[in-house]
């Protein structure tokens, strides 16, 4: 196994990073740092001798927290920040048709379970919603908006 980053590189994290039990002053679940913030390398480990851990501080978080490879990215590779993250409730914007049928209407409640980017910066999300049991709709962004935002009386 070799590290990709060393000491003292600046990475930027992909995935959200919540506790799972090991932080102090944190409860398991909790977030600890957000996807898309950046931080740099302050040591390089390794856990169950196949995975390679970075241990990386973020600046704005003020936090140091253990990141697996996989979880980060180079500093100055593509970046495109979402507005949505996994587990928060949106509401759709407008009806969202399969095969002309509206299967949801605009204000039908649902939870992001995945975000997605492709390669052209465009980011949509896996929505499950509560109108469709047992089914998750692949989402652009701009057709969703959060469930508190449109509760409050504010649209983008």
């Amino acid at each position: 196994m070799k590290p990709r980053w060393q000491i003292d590189d600046e990475v930027r994290l992909i995935r959200n990073v919540r506790d799972d039990g090991t932080f102090p002053g944190a409860r398991m679940g909790d977030l600890l740092v957000r996807r898309g913030s950046v931080g740099v390398v302050r040591d390089v480990g390794s856990f169950l001798q196949d995975q390679i851990i970075y241990s990386v501080h973020f600046h704005a978080e003020n936090r140091m927290v253990g990141c697996r490879e996989e979880e980060l990215i180079d500093i100055d590779d593509d970046w495109t920040p979402s507005r949505f993250e996994f587990r928060e409730k949106v509401q759709s914007r407008a009806a969202l048709k399969i095969d002309g049928e509206a299967l949801i209407h605009p204000g039908d409640a649902g939870e992001v379970v995945r975000v997605v980017r492709d390669n052209s910066g465009n980011i949509a999300c896996h929505v499950h919603f509560e109108a469709l049991c047992g089914r998750v709709l692949l989402v652009p962004e701009t057709l969703l908006e959060s469930a508190s935002a449109l509760a409050a009386g504010e649209y983008a």
